[in-house]
């Protein structure tokens, strides 16, 4: 009864805005599925993390002391000290992806390029709102579209606000199939996406697969080293994946691996969603810029390929040029569902899902760039 009445007394109202945010976030999960592997643990997580006294934050131990809570102990191994399991989480993500529709139509690289015109965007914003310049490299890297990459780079940069961007990348990467409709339609002609293109895929060797990610690492190892943990380990994944001999590591890769990393992911970034942290305006900021920068994103991609198509013959379904960002293989499928719409007889799967892939590439060697970029210069 005394901790009872302890307890509420030390209940503050922020703490109660992080309940109602837990339980959104878990409704979001269960009723919607809108990423529900990371939005539930996410959101249950709030709730711990909020609780008065919270044994998961601060253990108080007769005769020990203070010793940290497992969620405080999970987030100062897994992630402050050594950024081990967002790193981690690339080798499952490398070993689902099939970067044959990429290899089969190099000209999707551009498109990889061009969708992550929102996080430099999103920077300047952030600079122009008063957000230092590590913290709003930070809120950025939100237009990676990849929730892994904008944990790692907030975390390295030692941002104020790893909480608020990993809840604002999490949750729009759930809501592509929202956003991005409204900004591809926002600069596109419904003629521009009625555009039929032609799929006459090259062959792809097996040692061209191979290849593949063992070349990428090499080349960005020079080109931007500090992207070299997050394509580094991707590529990783994505050779377990295409070697042939590992077939039960990539499926553990895929599956347990990914899972479970993705699940203790989940939970673990709640400690930095403490109400004290997170309850703040520039937590509504966050997500303000990170709605502007996953727009902008799908907006650079579509605009860079009406721009390719003053060149070409053949020309490019504007949409494709939107599925450029990280969020595979939601983004492709948007794409194709909006093409269908169109024209029921319009197929640009595997053309999106080329610029998909390559947008996953693309996000993490951004991001990268940005830490780079701003230890450099600060």
């Amino acid at each position: 009864m005394e901790f009872l009445i302890e307890g509420f007394q030390n209940l503050t109202w922020q703490q109660v805005v992080m309940y109602a945010i837990g339980i959104v976030l878990i409704w979001l999960a269960i009723k919607k599925e809108y990423e529900p592997a990371l939005l539930l643990p996410m959101g249950f997580g709030a709730i711990l993390v909020n609780l008065p006294l919270s044994g998961v934050i601060d253990q108080v131990l007769d005769g020990v002391g203070n010793t940290p809570g497992v969620i405080q102990w999970l987030f100062d191994v897994g992630i402050e000290a050594s950024e081990v399991m967002p790193i981690l989480l690339f080798i499952g993500i490398g070993a689902m992806i099939d970067f044959g529709p990429l290899l089969s139509n190099p000209i999707m690289f551009l498109f990889g390029a061009g969708a992550q015109f929102g996080i430099f965007a999103a920077i300047a914003l952030a600079a122009v709102l008063g957000f230092d310049m590590k913290d709003a490299a930070s809120i950025g890297i939100i237009g990676a579209a990849d929730g892994p990459t904008s944990i790692l780079v907030s975390q390295m940069l030692s941002s104020r606000y790893v909480g608020a961007i990993a809840v604002a990348a999490y949750s729009y990467m759930a809501l592509v199939p929202i956003v991005q409709p409204f900004a591809i339609k926002l600069v596109t002609t419904k003629k521009e996406r009625r555009i039929h293109m032609d799929y006459n895929p090259k062959s792809v060797s097996k040692g061209m697969r191979i290849a593949f990610p063992i070349v990428v690492t090499i080349i960005v190892g020079f080109v931007a080293p500090q992207s070299v943990a997050l394509v580094g380990f991707l590529m990783f994944g994505n050779l377990i994946r295409e070697c042939g001999v590992l077939q039960t590591l990539s499926e553990t890769a895929q599956d347990n691996l990914a899972n479970l990393i993705t699940l203790l992911l989940g939970i673990t970034i709640s400690f930095s969603m403490r109400a004290s942290d997170f309850v703040q305006v520039e937590t509504l900021m966050i997500m303000a810029i990170g709605l502007f920068a996953f727009v902008m994103d799908t907006i650079g991609g579509v605009l860079l390929a009406k721009f390719l198509n003053l060149f070409l013959k053949k020309k490019i379904n504007p949409m494709v040029g939107g599925a450029g960002i990280s969020a595979f293989p939601m983004s492709s499928r948007v794409v194709q569902k909006m093409a269908m719409k169109e024209d029921p007889t319009n197929i640009i799967l595997m053309h999106a899902a080329g610029a998909n892939v390559s947008g996953q590439i693309a996000s993490v060697i951004a991001g990268g760039m940005v830490i780079n970029l701003v230890t450099q210069f600060l």
